[in-house]
């Protein structure tokens, strides 16, 4: 539901009202948590009072929206280059002046490199504020490959099934349609094994970055989800 405002709030029904003022009440008694998830593979996470931001969403929108910062990233993406890290940083300072972004953030895919992190330190410490917590999906890299290299998807509809924990009925088709499963280019092994040799070289060293200010969570993601979930709600608590 959209925020009501004063030119249309006669117009809302009162049940909307309702719900949308107790959602507020909620909010409004969470605790401000700043959030960095790290790991070799991306792990959602998201809650009624942070607001999830992978660093690639925050990047298009800003560009999208044709914010200065925004025009500045995609001249350094049509030139083929990479996207500063003060840019970047720019561009998340500008994601949490917005309203869902007051009680609270988790940054997702970044900071990648200790420079970074770094930056990001020092624009949250002009603001009076710094990271919470930084949790650390740990998961060893044959467990992951495993995971990731038997994902197979149904493109139209999005299904997905795993070869070894969630197998089609018939290998390679669609339950619902017959229809063949492809996999992602992303979901191959060269391209995870590329992607884990840059997490080890650059993003590693991040952990331990924040290790030393005493902030990391170190997480147990190999296992199920559910308890994965539990580890994480126990951190936040």
């Amino acid at each position: 539901m959209a925020s009501p405002t004063a030119a249309n709030l006669e117009d809302v029904p009162s049940l909307d009202l309702m719900h949308e003022l107790l959602r507020r009440m909620k909010c409004s008694s969470k605790p401000d948590k700043r959030l960095i998830l790290i790991g070799p593979s991306a792990s959602p996470l998201s809650s009624a009072f942070l607001f999830l931001a992978p660093t690639g969403d925050m990047l298009r929108a800003a560009v999208a929206a044709k914010t200065p910062l925004g025009i500045k990233a995609k001249e350094a993406m049509d030139k083929g280059e990479l996207v500063s890290d003060d840019l970047v940083v720019g561009i998340i300072d500008e994601a949490m002046k917005k309203p869902s972004c007051q009680k609270g953030f988790i940054l997702d895919g970044f900071p990648r490199t200790v420079v970074q992190a770094q930056k990001l330190d020092e624009m949250l410490e002009n603001k009076g504020t710094k990271i919470g917590k930084v949790l650390n999906f740990a998961i060893d890299d044959a467990i992951l490959e495993e995971r990731i290299t038997g994902r197979w998807i149904h493109p139209s509809s999005g299904r997905s099934y795993h070869t070894k924990f969630a197998p089609p009925k018939v290998p390679g088709v669609d339950d619902v349609t017959g229809e063949p499963l492809i996999q992602r280019k992303d979901d191959t092994a060269e391209v995870l094994k590329s992607r884990l040799e840059a997490f080890h070289r650059q993003t590693e060293p991040v952990i331990d970055y924040y290790a030393k200010k005493g902030l990391v969570a170190n997480l147990h993601a190999e296992k199920p989800p559910k308890e994965v979930t539990a580890e994480v709600q126990k951190v936040l608590s």
